[in-house]
């Protein structure tokens, strides 16, 4: 049975990151928060569920039965929007629907407070972008609400555009963010990275008149977080900006010739994973790779068995040109470890994918020369 060679995949990764006509974009999950600290979700469940009282958290372990934190927003907000006056859903009326709501968020942005994490994976995704040098912009994705990626982006003073403009009160702007990285001169430079935050953000509020705005820091006590994007029937202002991002991750992945990575990402939103693998199916020229800190999801193996250019990588094995197979050991007597160590591939692993990436674009190539 065909067996995949570790090195040669890094060093075939090494060549294409360093091809820079290419457009380069990462989709990033829970895991990226989870190497530096952060809990995961089931983890950030239980925070909250610590965090509420006695009534609060009886009606949110109820919500949660068969559902996932975002599914059991997304449901308070349904009821919230079709019930009204003393009718309840669930035992749960309109007005009560909207204050559980808003305690989950702030537990959630209580929950994911960046402070006394060790930073040192997002570090060096940002040394990656900040020496990346593409002739198009580096576009990351991200499902996850906290700080992490714009603190690491900010320390290594890379510029980047997350679709807001201002200081104090940033406010979202659709038309740029709608615009295809090409070089124009109307458009936000080359060099300026691209932050999209699918799903919200600790730090983006509602403001009174229905308008979203990012702040500096996270969301206060007295205003509402913008976390997930809710399918309810929002007023038109406060469901553009979740569309307008999710347009612009459906451009980005039809880009051509475009090298998705996707790492941290757990490939449980059915939404997000359509819009991946319709891309895989119709950009033959293009490649998608999964790091899978776990086993490979029923729902991406099947896909990427029939995509070639769909790759996914395990500690253990990967799906490469359609072929699902273990990894074998390298011949080498002193393998990267960065690589390859206690015999297993690493580079599913977020912490060392960064290291790595980081680590590609150095001049003196010291990845190629080990490999």
């Amino acid at each position: 049975m065909p067996i995949h060679d570790p090195l040669r995949f890094a060093s075939s990764l090494s060549a294409k990151l360093a091809t820079r006509s290419r457009h380069v974009c990462a989709l990033l999950g829970a895991g990226v928060g989870k190497a530096c600290g952060l809990p995961d979700v089931e983890e950030l469940q239980q925070l909250i569920l610590a965090s509420l009282e006695q009534n609060d958290r009886a009606a949110f372990e109820y919500q949660l039965g068969g559902r996932n934190l975002e599914e059991v927003l997304s449901r308070l907000r349904r009821i919230s929007a079709l019930v009204s006056g003393d009718d309840e859903v669930d035992g749960l009326t309109a007005e009560y629907s909207e204050k559980l709501d808003t305690l989950i968020c702030q537990s959630i942005v209580n929950a994911l407070n960046t402070t006394n994490l060790d930073p040192t994976a997002v570090d060096g995704l940002a040394a990656w972008v900040a020496h990346s040098n593409y002739h198009l912009p580096v576009e990351l994705f991200t499902v996850n609400y906290d700080l992490l990626l714009e603190n690491a982006l900010e320390n290594k003073k890379v510029p980047y555009f997350d679709g807001f403009i201002g200081t104090l009160e940033a406010r979202f702007h659709p038309s740029l963010v709608e615009r295809l990285p090409v070089s124009d001169s109307e458009t936000i430079p080359a060099f300026f990275a691209r932050l999209w935050k699918l799903h919200g953000s600790v730090n983006w509020a509602w403001k009174d008149d229905g308008q979203l705005v990012r702040l500096g820091q996270p969301v206060p006590s007295d205003l509402v977080a913008a976390i997930y994007p809710s399918d309810t029937k929002y007023e038109e202002s406060r469901r553009v900006p979740f569309v307008v991002l999710q347009d612009r991750l459906r451009h980005s992945l039809f880009q051509p010739e475009t090298l998705m990575l996707i790492s941290g990402y757990s490939f449980s939103d059915d939404h997000l994973n359509e819009q991946i693998f319709d891309a895989a199916t119709h950009c033959e020229r293009s490649e998608f790779i999964a790091f899978c800190f776990s086993e490979i999801p029923d729902t991406l193996a099947d896909q990427a068995i029939t995509t070639p250019n769909l790759q996914v990588v395990t500690s253990n094995e990967a799906i490469i040109g359609g072929i699902r197979s273990d990894w074998k050991i390298p011949e080498a007597d002193n393998p990267p470890n960065e690589i390859w160590d206690d015999n297993k591939f690493t580079l599913c692993d977020f912490k060392y994918l960064a290291k790595y990436l980081a680590r590609s674009m150095m001049d003196d190539h010291e990845n190629d020369n080990a490999l």
